[in-house]
């Protein structure tokens, strides 16, 4: 929903045509027959497995109850449906929860927002002009920090992201510190909270942040402080595990330009290359859980629960605003939604929902392609 760089993720793959991604006709299996406030939103989600979408996996909760519904195809090459339970990489959505956690933390004294990453991780921000003295913790929360996106880094994305360099390099484990390094050999494209610019640099520090001051590997701290006491079953942080626990589809990403009808399968990704900006796992139950409590203060107390939906304008994406790990969007009809997109190689994902979050929709495709295809759905559940 938002436009930022996402180079080889989101960003460059948006634009390709799409042509050949779909195969097998759309399937469709609901929970429930689906309700009229949902028919418009199932028509729109097949309309985008009609355009190219392989699948679509996604599920609503509002008045009426749960709907779930899954279309088109898991498996391009043995035509098996997506299924409405499928577990699935979420990208960006993964600094919610880091962002929640370090909310926690601020809560019980045990950092500040407003500290300089310098103070958690002395030396490590620094040269051509980048300067960790001068960026708050808050800053890399709603990415006004100025620091360059280290996936927009040309070499990076044709070794780790695009083509051969991506099937060649996607079992590679790195370390967060040689990402963040990629992002300093740059320098900064602003002062430090002059602007809104989403930088994947940013969550990975907030990662680091977070692990510091914890004293324990940041997914143990997300799920001690959220999976655990929320349930989350189907959600995880999978260390180096390059596999995706089951019930879930294959992963699909035009790694070519030159050769836009080549549809390659990316299921399998050593996560550390997305280590604390994009690693985590997990379905549309769980994350309409997770946002449910989150706005419904089960998380945060009303202070950090107000400071993370305090935004700055997001000057890329007119009518969104962006807060310490969530968003806020005014759509054409009106209707005020918080929400928070993820992209990785193979897959898209969005949770929607209402700041009280009794009207909530989360649907991922297992394809990081067809973007313009996601307001159509927002705008079919939400605009009526």
């Amino acid at each position: 929903m938002r436009k930022r760089p996402r180079a080889g993720v989101v960003g460059l793959a948006a634009v390709a045509l799409m042509a050949t991604a779909f195969t097998g006709p759309a399937r469709a299996a609901w929970e429930t027959p689906p309700a009229a406030g949902h028919q418009a939103t199932q028509r729109a989600i097949e309309a985008a497995v009609a355009a190219g979408v392989p699948g679509i996996a996604a599920e609503g909760r509002d008045g009426g109850g749960v709907w779930k519904t899954a279309a088109g195809v898991g498996d391009r090459t043995t035509g098996a449906p997506r299924g409405k339970n499928d577990r699935f990489r979420i990208g960006g959505m993964t600094n919610t929860f880091v962002a929640t956690a370090l909310l926690q933390m601020e809560a019980e004294g045990k950092i500040g927002l407003d500290d300089t990453v310098d103070h958690y991780l002395p030396g490590l921000v620094t040269g051509n002009g980048n300067d960790g003295r001068a960026i708050t913790v808050r800053q890399l929360l709603n990415h006004t920090s100025g620091l360059f996106d280290f996936l927009a880094d040309q070499q990076y994305a044709e070794t780790y992201l695009t083509g051969d360099g991506y099937l060649r390099h996607r079992y590679d484990t790195l370390t967060p510190e040689q990402r963040v390094k990629v992002a300093l050999s740059h320098e900064p494209p602003f002062r430090p909270g002059a602007r809104h610019w989403y930088s994947n640099t940013n969550d990975v520090l907030a990662a680091m942040v977070l692990e510091k001051a914890a004293g324990r590997p940041y997914a143990e701290e997300v799920h001690r402080r959220i999976i655990e006491p929320l349930g989350l079953k189907a959600t995880s942080n999978p260390g180096t595990s390059a596999l995706l626990p089951q019930p879930s589809a294959r992963g699909y990403s035009r790694l070519f330009a030159a050769q836009p009808d080549r549809i390659d399968d990316v299921t399998e990704t050593n996560p550390s290359q997305s280590w604390g900006n994009g690693d985590m796992i997990s379905s549309a139950g769980d994350l309409n859980r997770f946002y449910e409590a989150l706005m419904r203060g089960r998380l945060l107390p009303p202070q950090q629960l107000a400071e993370m939906k305090t935004t700055v304008d997001n000057p890329d994406f007119p009518g969104a605003s962006y807060g310490l790990g969530i968003e806020r969007l005014t759509l054409g009809c009106g209707t005020v939604l918080w929400y928070h997109d993820g992209g990785a190689l193979g897959w898209i994902s969005l949770s929607a929902f209402t700041e009280d979050a009794r009207h909530q929709l989360t649907f991922n495709y297992n394809a990081n392609w067809g973007a313009e295809t996601i307001l159509p759905i927002v705008n079919a559940e939400y605009c009526p």
